[in-house]
């Protein structure tokens, strides 16, 4: 191997304040559910919904296989088949699993694997579309191609599937399809420069260039993140440059912009290659693009993405309720550059973002049954929105034309155990509250909770080194008055989100957390002109909503709510079983008999009480189609 860099940048070799993620075995709580759900429907229902959408035809027509015509209008189908083999590949590392289950889903990656093999051409490209629709055409539409997009996701799945289960197959296939990448593209003899339309290359390169050491990989992903923003990508729609983020630099770009997958996949890559190469120039944009989404383009259940016409940021505190996008892959996007933040700069505060937006913004994303998704997550459907036609229908359905999001789903789901805790050179984060057993480093620990519904954690060393070392846990932004006890004493060393407990561990020391759980209504940025005057419901991580199945007879555009009433917590029921509910007195205003002109004085319409009932955003729209609010006008 080459493990040299070409290039005028240097490899970091020496970075011991750099996290990288632990692994471990989820076994109990909400996410141990999700994630059976996941292992039994999810990903299994995946290998069929591909085939009834055509797209292992179309790999089939470019291997040879079969007959017929190109099924669909979208040019990046392959990438579906790809995320969903990444989730089998973490669902066969998956201790849970059936040995049924692996034997099957074994079956099916080795099917697809030869599917893909047929396909390749001999100098390592694939990509259906261009090879069934218009042979010998390569990379000539690199704005709305996405072949280095399927690329990206071919690379990632065949990386997990080499460190979960060994198989290099895949893992050779791909690497002839990244190796052909970065032969094409460059600024050497021979090459030609150009960047993605859909960012997703940067980051797999960047995790093989991990995998196998070839500096190559690091240095095309470099090129592709400092290539952007020379709008070099072709106009061809009234969005401009800024779609593409094509029209600043990475490192002068002042806030997220455009397309919000495609940004947020950006920079996801640009924190890997940051994290990789001594370039202070790349981490300083990462956090200061990370803070400026976070402060004036972030909803409260941690979506973004507020233009539905073009998937993409709106303008600072510009966040509509009723026509947010906030697609479910935008909240996967925004939790891997998260996560990436994290594992570079350690603060907690990327920590907080995930779990808002894990128990929010993603986990809305699936239904309760594990069979049907949905693909944008507004904040409001009003009374007779919801049948307007399919573009305006918020149900959820069991897979899409543009069916980005389910398997995006299903890799995500299997893969939360390494978004638990962390380690760097004499420390340990536990970044996430879930039940498991996890290791970090040479550190083994244990933790229990009922997390979000209880706000008690225990965790147990299971096993530690001799010497004196650091632990984190995160202290939540909304966790006021939170404890942390350490067998039996309290400690109270808190820094920048973090509880840091330093000393010599032992097997069996325990550390205990509690963390307030009372329910509280939160105000957002009076900038946001929807939301003024408005207040949204809130528990642990969780934001809550109302729906009309819970409020018969009411109409949501007449609640009043006051902030400083009582809110009751009660167990919820049937489909919602196992979810806490929360209810509390409103008041309703009545209708005028003739409703006055709207810019005439009006007399206050009178108002009645009646007891509302709010259930976690993500349960919502599992039962009959109705209206649904997050955010309530106050008195």
């Amino acid at each position: 191997m080459n493990h040299s860099m070409p290039g005028p940048f240097q490899v970091r070799t020496d970075r011991t304040d750099i996290f990288r993620p632990g692994t471990g075995r989820i076994t109990g709580g909400i996410w141990d559910e999700r994630r059976r759900i996941n292992r039994a429907i999810c990903v299994p229902d995946g290998w069929e919904r591909l085939h009834d959408a055509s797209n292992y035809h179309n790999l089939e027509l470019a291997a040879g296989r079969t007959t017929g015509e190109y099924v669909n209008d979208l040019p990046f189908l392959d990438s579906d088949v790809y995320k969903w083999l990444e989730a089998c590949a973490w669902v066969l590392a998956d201790p849970d699993t059936t040995e049924d289950l692996k034997k099957q889903l074994r079956t099916w990656v080795g099917e697809t694997t030869e599917i893909l093999e047929a396909a390749q051409e001999p100098d390592g490209y694939l990509n259906s579309n261009f090879q069934v629709r218009t042979p010998g055409e390569r990379w000539a539409h690199l704005n709305w191609g996405h072949e280095l997009y399927c690329a990206g996701h071919l690379i990632q799945a065949a990386v997990a599937m080499r460190r979960t289960a060994g198989d290099e197959r895949l893992f050779a296939l791909a690497t002839r399809m990244a190796d052909l990448v970065c032969r094409t593209f460059g600024k050497g003899e021979g090459q030609r420069e150009g960047i993605p339309g859909h960012p997703e290359i940067e980051t797999a390169l960047v995790e093989l260039y991990r995998e196998t050491g070839e500096a190559q990989y690091l240095a095309t992903a470099s090129y592709f993140v400092d290539s952007r923003g020379h709008r070099t990508l072709p106009v061809t729609h009234r969005f401009g440059s800024v779609y593409w983020q094509d029209h600043a630099p990475v490192r002068e770009a002042k806030n997220v912009e455009g397309h919000a997958v495609r940004q947020l996949y950006l920079l996801a890559g640009v924190a890997d290659v940051a994290t990789e190469v001594a370039d202070e120039g790349l981490e300083e944009a990462c956090e200061r693009l990370w803070h400026k989404m976070v402060t004036e383009k972030t909803y409260i259940t941690g979506g973004v993405g507020a233009h539905y016409a073009d998937e993409a940021f709106g303008d600072p505190y510009e966040l509509p309720s009723e026509r947010s996008y906030c697609e479910t892959c935008a909240a996967i996007a925004s939790i891997m550059f998260s996560q990436r933040m994290l594992i570079l700069r350690g603060e907690a505060k990327y920590g907080d973002l995930i779990e808002r937006t894990l128990y929010n913004g993603f986990l809305a994303g699936l239904s309760l049954d594990g069979r049907d998704y949905i693909y944008a997550n507004p904040l409001q459907v009003r009374e007779g929105h919801v049948d307007r036609g399919v573009d305006d229908d918020y149900r959820r359905v069991p897979w899409f034309h543009c069916a980005c999001c389910p398997p995006n789903v299903m890799r995500l789901l299997a893969s939360i155990e390494h978004y638990v805790v962390l380690a760097r050179l004499g420390e340990v984060a536990l970044s996430q509250y879930i039940t498991g057993a996890y290791q970090a480093g040479a550190v083994r620990l244990s933790v229990e909770t009922d997390y979000p519904w209880n706000g008690r954690v225990r965790v147990v060393v299971t096993e530690s080194p001799a010497e004196a070392w650091v632990m984190r846990l995160r202290v939540p932004g909304w966790a006021d008055d939170a404890e942390v006890t350490v067998n039996g004493e309290v400690r109270g060393d808190v820094d920048t989100g973090w509880w840091v407990i330093e000393g010599i561990w032992s097997q069996g020391d325990i550390i205990e957390i509690n963390l307030p759980m009372q329910p509280r209504f939160s105000r957002a940025d009076p900038r946001v002109d929807s939301l003024r005057a408005c207040v949204a419901l809130e528990r642990g991580p969780l934001v809550y909503c109302l729906e009309a199945a819970d409020n018969s007879g009411i109409r949501f555009d007449d609640i009043v709510v006051d902030p400083a009433v009582g809110v009751s917590e009660q167990p919820g029921s049937n489909v919602l079983a196992g979810v806490t509910a929360l209810t509390f007195l409103g008041q309703v205003r009545s209708h005028d008999t003739e409703p006055a002109w709207p810019y005439r004085d009006r007399a206050e319409s009178a108002r009645g009480s009646s007891n509302l009932t709010a259930i976690p955003y993500f349960s919502w729209g599992n039962r009959e189609p109705g209206a649904m609010r997050v955010w309530l006008p106050t008195l």
